[in-house]
């Protein structure tokens, strides 16, 4: 078992790679705003910068961008009138401290979420005057608290702002990341999120196709119907449940398959699950509505122990899909929840080298200071 020194002797052996590679970094930047490019692999900051602050707040995007990322995320749900803001779940309690206001305990239900029963507080139950009340907290265990209740819960106008801001500041185009969570739920409740989220994109001038914006979900249906709304590039998410004692995936409700699919009672989508996307035939299918896959990390490097185990040979998925033109972004790297191959040595930097040597157009990662680290150190040797 790793201790807390260790992990921060490797966040500080990743800072002092940014550090250190930083003047490189900024002439990098210059050339890809000369040339229009994006970098590659793109680091984007899932969540923000949840291994040091809590999910979905504008000071973890800030420092997810501070720190290399290319990109932030914004994970999607629309609020009781309609506003789309970055929380990780429709549900809020594990990611505020809505437990915690008196005001509110009436509003505890059950609803059912991806067919299952699910107890909580819902976004969609609160307006966005009631959301601002609230403040974010850490979810996963072993992670700093002590920024827990301090910042408020951004809508997905306050992320633009700061991205523009950070994007003038730091003279780099910086991207958006959203995802369309549980569409099929928020359809349910008549909060549909994707001409909510198009609507956004077009207030702001990025709904264009060069614009730095992708949109992802799980979901298939809502992708294709974004795909007759915006121009901007859509990834097909591939999610499973688990990994077998060789590293592949497994698959078990409701991460057996995009919830539309269970839903539309149609027999061969039912017969389906997440797997079939990283098929020849699925990605022909994804090349019709979307630019590209971001699949769980096991169906590239399949890893036993549902992820964190021993590394397998990898797939062919990579080269496949860049065979059709489709974009290959995967998730999520943590450096406080890394494979415990011995070959990574216990340190993130090798797993990301491992992705990069690969092939891989993009990483999101918890931590993008080590991301963007190993990205340089990669580009170092070749």
């Amino acid at each position: 078992m790793r201790t807390r020194s260790s992990y921060l002797r490797i966040a500080l052996f990743a800072l002092a790679l940014v550090a250190l590679l930083a003047p490189a970094a900024a002439v990098a930047a210059k050339k890809h705003k000369r040339a229009a490019r994006e970098p590659k692999p793109l680091v984007i900051g899932h969540r923000g910068a949840p291994g040091y602050l809590p999910d979905h707040t504008l000071q973890g995007y800030r420092l997810a961008i501070k720190l290399g990322a290319d990109y932030v995320e914004p994970d999607l749900v629309a609020t009781k009138d309609g506003v789309l803001i970055a929380r990780h779940e429709p549900e809020i309690s594990t990611t505020t401290d809505v437990a915690d206001h008196p005001e509110f305990a009436n509003r505890k239900t059950t609803k059912t979420l991806d067919g299952v029963p699910t107890e909580g507080w819902f976004a969609s139950d609160f307006t966005l005057a009631e959301i601002k009340t609230l403040r974010a907290k850490q979810p996963r265990a072993k992670r700093p608290t002590q920024f827990d209740g301090r910042f408020k819960i951004p809508t997905l106008q306050e992320v633009i702002n700061l991205v523009k801001r950070e994007s003038r500041r730091r003279h780099r185009k910086i991207g958006i990341y959203p995802e369309t969570k549980h569409p099929t739920f928020h359809k349910s409740l008549g909060l549909p999120l994707e001409r909510r989220l198009v609507r956004v994109l077009k207030r702001n001038g990025l709904n264009k196709r060069r614009s730095r914006v992708f949109i992802q979900s799980f979901e298939q249906s809502n992708l294709k119907e974004l795909n007759t709304l915006t121009p901007v590039r859509l990834i097909q998410l591939v999610d499973a449940n688990d990994t077998d004692a060789n590293g592949n995936p497994t698959y078990a409700p409701p991460f057996d398959r995009p919830y539309d699919w269970t839903v539309s009672g149609d027999p061969a989508l039912m017969s389906r699950t997440f797997g079939y996307f990283a098929t020849d035939a699925g990605l022909d299918e994804v090349k019709t509505y979307a630019d590209g896959i971001g699949p769980w990390k096991v169906y590239i490097v399949p890893t036993d122990g549902g992820g964190g185990g021993n590394i397998h040979p990898p797939t062919d998925l990579i080269q496949r899909a860049h065979a059709r033109g489709l974009l290959v972004h995967t998730w999520t790297f943590r450096n406080d929840a890394m494979p415990s191959d011995p070959s990574y040595e216990g340190n993130p930097v090798f797993e990301y080298l491992k992705f990069y040597e690969l092939g891989i157009d993009g990483v999101f990662s918890d931590f993008a200071d080590t991301a963007f680290a190993a990205r340089e150190l990669f580009r170092l040797q070749h």
